[in-house]
């Protein structure tokens, strides 16, 4: 048994080896013929506690030519003032008010649809608030673009604060690299090979446009992952790259923030599929977690150290490609167990039609 799991789990991590090599990183080194203008769009909803860390970043961005729109979306706290006192007299930046939510859209996907009707940009960079960016990233992205690269997008380095952050945010840097064949996703147009994350989505205008923008997947909480499906569609590439270096993303600041974040994506990103749900909670449950039970109570061998090393290598592997805490790799049985649990839940809100809640509002 422990020799059948040794073969599978040393495939496996040459395997997430071969595709975190595939992954590219952002050039060290720009070189702009051209500095066409970037708008950076930013949706805002009770982010009060991320405000002046993201202006003042964007402030300190060394790239010339950009223009910066914020969308303030019904906040409840002090967003809208704290905007206003942060970037004062600075014309680079414009601050909007969004509209009343319509019935069929989802409110993030509607602000970023707002902001993108108030852009005057060649490129369109949609950020999160809780965001941080190196003061080059705008020069690094726009020399990724080849003419026919609709989207660049990557899944930034999280810092984690809590326990539960630790466990599940790693996670999805550790999913994309073990299930997408990151070759196939940018060096292809097939749409169902694709992985995006909001919080950092560089388009060409004109890529957007062609796909009709937000407006496609107006109702879609996982409006990252459907949106680089419809560029791709529309016959432009998408480049999933290691962004690592260079944007970090303070997702949640709570545990009950990431068990609201995770539940709300996890289950809509299977496409609500119950039957992928359960097939993919088994095959996790067999392959990552049954090794540490048979390994550390029933065969505490030499091979048994060899099986969980292997298991071990491919979560560190991740966690180094993409700049994570460099021990959290430890925590990943922990990690894929809460990730089930997470899942069940998500799937719960689902079947008992209690909805996916987020930021005061609730989506079925």
């Amino acid at each position: 048994m422990l020799e059948f799991y040794i073969v599978i789990h040393l495939f496996f991590l040459l395997w997430v080896m071969f595709n975190s090599f595939c992954l590219p990183t952002l050039p060290s080194i720009s070189l702009l013929s051209s500095s066409p203008l970037i708008s950076v769009l930013i949706p805002m909803r009770n982010e009060e506690r991320n405000v002046e860390r993201i202006i003042n970043v964007v402030k300190s961005l060394t790239y010339h030519n950009f223009e910066v729109i914020i969308l303030d979306d019904h906040s409840k706290d002090n967003t809208k003032s704290l905007v206003q006192q942060a970037i004062r007299n600075d014309k680079r930046f414009k601050l909007i008010e969004g509209k009343p939510l319509p019935n069929d859209w989802v409110g993030k996907v509607f602000a970023c649809h707002q902001l993108s009707l108030e852009a005057k940009g060649d490129f369109l960079l949609f950020l999160d608030a809780d965001v941080s960016l190196h003061p080059n990233s705008l020069e690094h992205c726009i020399s990724s673009f080849d003419t026919d690269t609709g989207l660049i997008t990557g899944f930034p380095k999280c810092p984690t604060n809590n326990i539960l952050s630790r466990l599940l945010v790693p996670m999805q840097h550790f999913i994309v690299h073990f299930h997408l064949p990151i070759i196939i996703a940018n060096k292809t147009k097939i749409s169902a090979f694709t992985a995006a994350h909001g919080a950092f989505m560089m388009f060409q205008r004109e890529a957007y446009e062609a796909v009709d923008g937000h407006r496609s997947v107006k109702d879609s909480l996982v409006e990252d992952i459907h949106i680089a499906r419809q560029v791709k569609k529309a016959n432009y590439y998408v480049k999933l790259m290691n962004i690592s270096q260079y944007i970090s993303c303070y997702m949640y600041e709570s545990s009950k923030e990431v068990w609201g974040g995770f539940s709300k994506n996890i289950f809509p990103g299977l496409g609500r599929n119950p039957l992928l749900a359960l097939f993919l909670s088994l095959f996790y449950a067999v392959v990552f977690v049954y090794p540490f039970i048979i390994s550390l109570f029933y065969s505490f061998t030499y091979l048994s150290f060899v099986l969980i090393g292997l298991v071990l290598a491919q979560k560190w592997t991740v966690d180094v490609t993409t700049k994570q805490t460099s021990w959290n790799f430890l925590l990943f049985p922990f990690s894929v167990i809460v990730t089930l649990l997470v899942l069940f839940y998500s799937m719960f809100l689902q079947v008992s039609k209690r909805g996916f809640s987020w930021k005061g509002r609730t989506y079925l």
